[in-house]
C-alpha cells in the first residue's frame, strides 16, 4: 500500500514510525512532515488543509490510504472532500467525516452529544456576545474555580480556569466581546469545575466496532507541579497507574459504549481515533472533552506499546472489520518527555541547531517542531522533540528519558523535570 500521513508533529512522526515497520506499507509519504519523518518517509511540503494539493499528490503517488493526524483538516472536511470526488473516493481516509468532527470542532456540540446519550460530564451553559450579561449571571450561580472554554478550535489553548469571579467575568468579556481567540470564541461554554485527576482514553472505531488502546496521562502546563500556562503537552505516561481494571470497566460501560452507540444513533460517520479526555472524580470517570484524533504527546507513549501491525489495524478500520482484530499491548510502561523552545508557549525563536540525536541509544526521539536545514536538524516550532522510553515501571522509563535528554542540546532548550510527579 501507498500511505499518506497528514501532519508535522510528534504524533505524525510516531504514526510514520509505526507504519514504516509494516510489510503492508510500500511507499510512505508525510505532508508536510518534519526532520524525523524525513528519515523514514518522503516528506512533501503541502499544508494539511490544502485539499487540492493533497488531491494532486494522492493521484500522482497512487495513494491507497490517508491517515489524518491533526484536527484542523478533519473539522474542515478532508474526509468528505475525498468521498465527494470520483477520482479520490476509492482512497481510504482514517479520520471522521466533517459532521462527526464537530465533536472537537464545537465544545457546545460535544456537550449536547454527551447529554443526549447520558454520558457523564460537567453541567454547562453556552453564551455568545449577545448573551454576555446572562453569562455573568450564570457565573454567579457557580462555585469557584470557573471554567471557560472557547467553543471552536483554539490549538489546545482555549480553556481558561479562574478562581476569582470578577476575573472570570472579565475573561468572558475578553473572549466574547474582544474576540480573544478570534472565531473560536464567538461562543463560549461555561461549565462546573470537576475536581480530580485527569487521564486520556483512546478508542479506535470503524463506525460499527471499537477497540480500546492503552490509557495515558499527559501534562499540559509549562511549569513544574502543573503550574503556569497551558501548552500542547509537556510529557505523557502510559499506562496510567491509578486506572484499575474496575475503573477501566466503568470507562468502557459508561463512556466508550454510549459514545460509539451515539455515533450510530446520531448518524455521525466515524472511522478513526476517538480521544476521550477524562477526569477521575472520586471513583468515577467523567468526560472533559472529545478530540477526533490521537493526542500529542500521548501518541508517543500509546503507539509504542501497540504490538500489532499498525497498517493491519488501519485497514480493518477502513473495511469495518475491526472486530476481527485482537489488540496486543506491550506490558512495559512507556513515558515521553517533551523538549520545547525557550519562551514557549509564548514567543520563542526558531532555527536553533539540535545536536546529540545520534547519541540516543535507550530511547526513541520523536521529532515535532524540527526540520532539516543545510543538512542540520534545527528547531521549527515550540514543542521540538518527544523523548520516549520503555521501562518495567513508569519510573524506570522516565529515568531513561531524562538520561537520554542529557545527550541532547539546543539553545534555550526547556523541559519539565517532574513528569509523573503526581502518580
Amino acid at each position: 500500500m501507498n500511505i499518506l500521513v497528514l501532519g508535522s508533529g510528534g504524533r505524525e512522526h510516531t504514526f510514520a514510525w509505526k507504519i514504516a515497520q509494516s510489510p503492508l506499507c510500500k511507499n510512505l509519504y508525510v505532508a508536510p512532515g518534519n526532520s524525523g519523518t524525513a528519515e523514514i518517509a518522503t516528506n512533501v511540503n503541502i499544508g494539511v488543509t490544502d485539499f487540492e494539493a493533497i488531491k494532486t499528490l494522492a493521484l500522482e503517488k497512487s495513494i491507497d490510504m490517508v491517515v489524518v493526524g491533526p484536527e484542523d483538516p478533519l473539522v474542515k472536511g478532508v474526509h468528505d472532500f475525498f468521498l465527494n470526488d470520483n477520482s479520490l473516493k476509492h482512497i481510504s481516509v482514517i479520520g471522521p467525516q466533517q459532521k462527526a468532527a464537530e465533536l472537537e470542532g464545537s465544545k457546545e456540540f460535544a456537550k449536547e452529544f454527551m447529554f443526549r446519550h447520558n454520558i457523564p460530564t460537567a453541567a454547562y451553559q453556552s453564551f455568545t456576545k449577545q448573551s454576555v450579561e446572562k453569562g455573568y449571571t450564570f457565573l454567579e450561580t457557580l462555585n469557584p474555580p470557573y471554567v471557560l472554554k472557547a467553543d471552536g478550535l483554539a490549538a489546545g489553548k482555549g480553556v481558561v480556569i479562574l478562581n476569582d469571579l470578577n476575573e472570570a467575568k472579565a475573561e468572558l468579556k475578553s473572549m466574547l466581546v474582544d474576540a480573544k481567540f478570534g472565531e473560536a470564541s464567538t461562543k463560549v461554554v461555561i461549565e462546573e469545575f470537576l475536581d480530580g485527576i485527569e487521564l486520556s482514553c483512546f478508542v479506535l472505531t470503524d463506525g460499527k466496532n471499537y477497540k480500546i488502546l492503552p490509557t495515558a496521562k499527559d501534562y499540559k502546563r509549562i511549569g513544574e507541579g502543573d503550574t503556569g500556562l497551558n501548552t500542547g503537552g509537556m510529557g505523557a505516561v502510559s499506562p496510567v497507574p491509578f486506572a484499575t481494571d474496575e475503573f477501566l470497566n466503568k470507562i468502557e460501560e459508561r463512556i466508550v459504549k454510549p459514545t460509539i452507540n451515539g455515533f450510530k444513533k446520531d448518524n455521525l460517520p466515524y472511522v478513526g481515533f476517538v480521544f476521550i479526555g477524562l477526569i477521575k472524580v472520586g471513583n468515577d470517570p467523567k468526560v472533559i472533552e472529545y478530540n477526533v484524533r490521537m493526542g500529542d504527546p500521548e501518541t508517543e507513549v500509546v503507539l509504542p506499546r501497540l504490538k500489532n501491525d499498525f497498517v493491519e489495524i488501519l485497514q480493518a478500520m477502513a473495511n469495518q472489520t475491526l472486530d476481527k482484530i485482537n489488540i496486543e499491548i506491550d506490558e512495559r510502561a512507556a513515558t515521553t518527555i517533551m523538549l520545547v523552545s525557550g519562551g514557549y508557549p509564548e514567543a520563542y525563536e526558531k532555527g536553533k541547531e539540535i545536536s546529540g540525536v545520534e547519541h540516543i541509544e535507550h530511547s526513541i526521539p520523536f521529532h515535532a517542531g524540527a526540520q532539516i536545514q543545510d543538512n542540520k536538524i534545527v528547531t521549527s516550532g515550540g514543542r521540538v522533540m518527544a523523548i520516549t522510553s520503555y521501562g518495567d515501571t513508569y519510573k524506570e522509563a522516565i529515568k531513561k528519558s531524562y538520561q537520554s535528554i542529557e545527550k541532547l542540546h539546543f539553545d534555550k532548550m526547556n523541559y519539565r523535570k517532574d513528569i509523573g510527579f503526581d502518580l
